[in-house]
C-alpha cells in the first residue's frame, strides 16, 4: 500500500497544476483563409473579329498600354458614311439660308424686263385707242381690249418684282430649324461612329499583370465578352472566415496579421468586411476544424506596400495584430 501522504501531495501537486492551467491566457484564435484577386475583366463594348493580342498571361502592362484590336473594317465604312451624311445634311442647312442662285435670279430679272417692254407697248396702244375712241374711228370693245391688255401687262411686272424679292430670301424658319436639326443629328451620328472605332483598340484600364487570356487571333467576339483579364497592382484581399461565437469580436477597420508560407514577417491588413449570413463551410477548405461549422467571411485589405506579397489563391493564416502567429 502506498503512503497516505504521497498520495495527498500527488493530489494536491495536481490540484495545483490544474489551477495553473486554468489561469493561463487562451490561446490568441487564428483563422484560415486565401489571398482574393480583383480582377478587371478587359472587353470592348463592339464586337469583332480578333485583329491583334499583344500581350499574354503573365505579362506586366503600364496603365494605357494596348492590350488587343479588332478588325475595324466595318466601323471605318460607317463612319465615311457618317461623315458623308454629315456634309449633305449641313450643304443643306447652309442652303436653306440663301436665296436663289444668281443665273436664276437673272432669268427672272430677264422676264421682268420683257414684261416691262410689253407693258409699255400695252400703254401705249391704250392712248392710241383712246384717241381713237374720242375721234369715233374705234367701237368701245377695242377700247375696252386695250385697257385689259395693259393691265395685264402691268400685272405681269407686279408678279415678277414679287418673284425677285422672293428669290432673294432664304427658307422659311421652320425649314430652316428642320435643316440645322438634321444637320445636328449627323454630326452625333459621326461621333458615334467615331466613338465605336476608337473601341476596336483596347488600352489597360490600369498597371497590373495579365491574369489569362480567353480569346486567340482570328475568333470573334461579341460584344462586351471580356478578351483577357488584368489584375491591378495591390488589388488583393484576405478571404477568411471566423466561425459564429467569435463573430461578436470582428468588426470593420480592425487591424489582423496575414501569414503565409514563404512571406516571412505577418503582413498586416485592416477587415474591411463582415458578411451579414452565415455559411456551413467555407468555398475553399484547409482545415478539417472547420468542416460542418457555422462560419461568417470576413475580408481584409492589406497596405498598398504589402500587398505584392501576396499571390491569388495563396492559403493564409489570420491572426489579430500584433499575435504571435501560428505555428508551421
Amino acid at each position: 500500500m502506498p503512503d497516505a501522504r504521497y498520495v495527498a501531495r500527488g493530489a494536491a501537486g495536481l490540484l495545483v497544476v490544474g489551477a495553473l492551467a486554468g489561469c493561463s491566457p487562451a490561446p490568441n484564435p487564428s483563422w484560415s483563409g486565401y489571398v482574393e484577386g480583383e480582377y478587371v475583366l478587359v472587353a470592348s463594348p463592339v464586337g469583332g473579329t480578333l485583329d491583334k493580342l499583344v500581350v499574354r498571361s503573365g505579362d506586366v502592362v503600364a496603365q494605357g498600354a494596348p492590350l488587343f484590336t479588332l478588325d475595324a473594317e466595318f466601323e471605318r465604312a460607317a463612319r465615311e458614311q457618317a461623315r458623308a451624311n454629315l456634309l449633305g445634311a449641313e450643304a443643306q442647312a447652309q442652303d436653306t439660308t440663301k436665296g436663289k442662285r444668281v443665273d436664276e435670279i437673272a432669268v427672272t430679272q430677264a422676264q421682268r424686263a420683257q414684261a416691262a417692254a410689253q407693258a409699255a407697248l400695252a400703254r401705249a396702244e391704250l392712248t392710241r385707242q383712246q384717241e381713237l375712241f374720242a375721234q369715233g374711228f374705234v367701237s368701245q370693245a377695242a377700247l375696252d381690249d386695250a385697257r385689259a391688255a395693259e393691265a395685264q401687262a402691268r400685272s405681269r411686272v407686279a408678279e415678277l418684282d414679287a418673284a425677285l424679292a422672293v428669290a432673294r430670301l432664304p427658307a422659311r424658319q421652320d425649314t430652316r430649324v428642320a435643316a440645322a436639326a438634321q444637320a445636328e443629328a449627323a454630326r452625333s451620328a459621326l461621333r458615334q461612329s467615331e466613338w465605336r472605332e476608337q473601341q476596336t483598340e483596347v488600352a489597360a484600364p490600369a498597371a497590373g499583370e495579365v491574369a489569362d487570356t480567353y480569346f486567340r487571333v482570328g475568333e470573334v467576339v461579341p460584344a462586351g465578352q471580356p478578351v483577357l483579364s488584368l489584375l491591378p497592382k495591390g488589388q488583393v484581399k484576405a478571404r477568411f472566415f471566423v466561425a459564429e461565437p467569435e463573430l461578436g469580436s470582428i468588426a470593420p477597420g480592425q487591424r489582423v496579421d496575414l501569414h503565409c508560407d514563404g512571406c516571412g514577417a505577418a503582413i498586416p491588413a485592416r477587415i474591411s468586411f463582415v458578411a451579414t449570413r452565415s455559411e456551413y463551410t467555407p468555398p475553399v477548405i484547409y482545415s478539417n476544424a472547420q468542416r460542418a461549422r457555422l462560419v461568417f467571411m470576413v475580408e481584409a485589405r492589406p497596405d498598398a506596400a504589402d500587398a505584392a506579397r501576396l499571390r491569388p489563391g495563396q492559403p493564409l493564416d489570420v491572426t489579430r495584430a500584433g499575435a504571435t502567429g501560428p505555428a508551421r
